[in-house]
């Protein structure tokens, strides 16, 4: 009898495609982004020159947990109406504002997880949303 049916635990599930999968929807920014954390299980990412409260500005990471690896992604958070026209699909891997939940790679919903984050890039980064950080103090 396999030692997981003893002990009556069942094996951790392998999510390295998921994570390094999620993972690639950020480094490919690497030119905007800066690397914060790097690790085997945690993977976060700051907009390059811009601060919140002192700060640089988070804008994603990739966890990998015990049931699932979440994808969390900021400007969601600041900018809900980027959620418009998000897929019922998508829209079901959320948890809270800006934490979307996956246990395998799902190449569909990573391409629409893609288009949000180049939306939420494009959002931290313009001019208007800067000057709109700046007029509240943020920066």
């Amino acid at each position: 009898m396999p030692k997981t049916m003893k002990s009556g635990k069942a094996p951790k599930p392998d999510f390295r495609a998921t994570f390094d999968a999620l993972k690639r929807l950020l480094t490919r920014h690497k030119a905007n982004l800066n690397v914060a954390t790097d690790k085997p299980t945690l993977f976060c990412v700051e907009m390059r020159g811009i601060q919140f409260r002192g700060k640089p500005l988070f804008f994603g990471g990739v966890r990998e947990g015990k049931n699932y690896v979440s994808f969390h992604l900021m400007p969601v958070y600041a900018c809900p109406e980027l959620l418009r026209g998000l897929s019922p699909a998508l829209k079901k891997r959320m948890q809270g504002k800006a934490c979307f939940n996956f246990t395998t790679p799902d190449p569909a919903l990573f391409r629409e997880l893609a288009e949000l984050t180049d939306a939420g890039l494009e959002r931290f980064s313009s001019p208007k949303w800067l000057a709109a950080m700046e007029r509240k103090g943020w920066s």
